[in-house]
């Protein structure tokens, strides 16, 4: 059975300074989060996913409420909490083995030794089918190789919670269908919790326990919560006539193109607003923008 409240946002908002005033980003976000679970953040471009996201990092400080992971409050980076980002962020000098390497020295200098981080890093590049290429750089591979070895540092420092901002956004459509089915296996193997940021629908049908579906920003928050009961594991083909399938992805659609205000507003006619995309379609939204560079930040601390 799966120990209850793992993961808790309560009552989150957070402003940044503008020359105009505070700019409320985020508004009275609440979310519990059991252990194991996989939840999708999806809304429109600039509702706060990768806020939230780097809140729950330990990245941003809230300015009303926190984040509590197993009975402790967040208030800085940590090991337990890994990035993935968009950009996998690899070091070009150094072989995936290495860059792999990066975190676990971090994390487990004087609790391993050394043959038993060799043999850790090993194991994390064979989860992610990455071991033939352990000793290339990342300009001597695919991109789509260079995010699973990001995904590789990320699950090598052994996190309670893998946090995924856009990890697949910038691949060909086969390249992400690969990798998805890739972090399905992994997360029935290892039993992280996932928190993932996506603009495509069909993706967070697919691999989400819940998806969480942000309203429009300013003050953006939860619009709704929409609780995926398909059987794992899931195969995207079978699924693809599934009738409980496509009333989910109806669903997120729905919310997406009609009922993305807060709680209460009234809707505005439709207009050329920017929204999340099915995989069928071209997106017609960018993703939140992240620091490239803050991907060396958690690994250091």
């Amino acid at each position: 059975m799966k120990a209850k409240n793992h993961l808790e946002l309560t009552h989150v908002s957070i402003d940044f300074p503008t020359d105009t005033g505070p700019f409320r980003a985020l508004d009275d976000v609440s979310l519990k989060i059991d252990k194991g679970q996989f939840i999708t953040l999806i809304g429109h471009s600039g509702c706060g996913k990768s806020t939230v996201l780097n809140i729950v990092a330990g990245l941003h400080r809230a300015t009303a409420g926190g984040v509590i992971l197993n009975g402790r409050e967040v208030s800085e980076p940590g090991p337990e909490r890994a990035v993935v980002f968009q950009n996998h962020s690899l070091l070009p000098w150094l072989s995936a083995y290495e860059n792999v390497e990066l975190g676990v020295k971090q994390v487990f200098k004087g609790k391993k030794s050394r043959a038993e981080m060799r043999q850790w890093i090993d194991h994390n590049l064979e989860l992610v089918h990455m071991s033939h290429a352990r000793d290339k750089r990342p300009d001597e591979i695919s991109g789509g190789m260079k995010q699973r070895v990001g995904i590789a540092r990320a699950l090598a420092m052994q996190p309670e919670v893998l946090l995924m901002d856009e990890p697949f956004g910038a691949l060909d459509a086969l390249t992400r269908a690969h990798l998805q089915d890739s972090l399905m296996e992994i997360h029935a193997a290892l039993g992280n919790t996932v928190i993932m940021i996506t603009h495509d629908v069909d993706e967070a049908v697919l691999l989400s326990d819940r998806i969480v579906m942000m309203t429009n920003g300013p003050a953006a928050t939860i619009g709704e919560v929409l609780e995926i009961e398909l059987e794992r594991p899931r195969e995207r083909l079978a699924l693809a006539d599934d009738p409980q399938y496509n009333h989910y992805r109806s669903d997120v659609l729905r919310f997406l193109y009609e009922r993305q205000k807060r709680p209460g507003e009234e809707l505005a006619p439709d207009s050329d607003s920017t929204a999340a995309t099915d995989s069928n379609s071209q997106p017609i939204a960018e993703g939140d923008k992240t620091q490239e560079n803050i991907a060396l930040r958690v690994v250091s601390n």
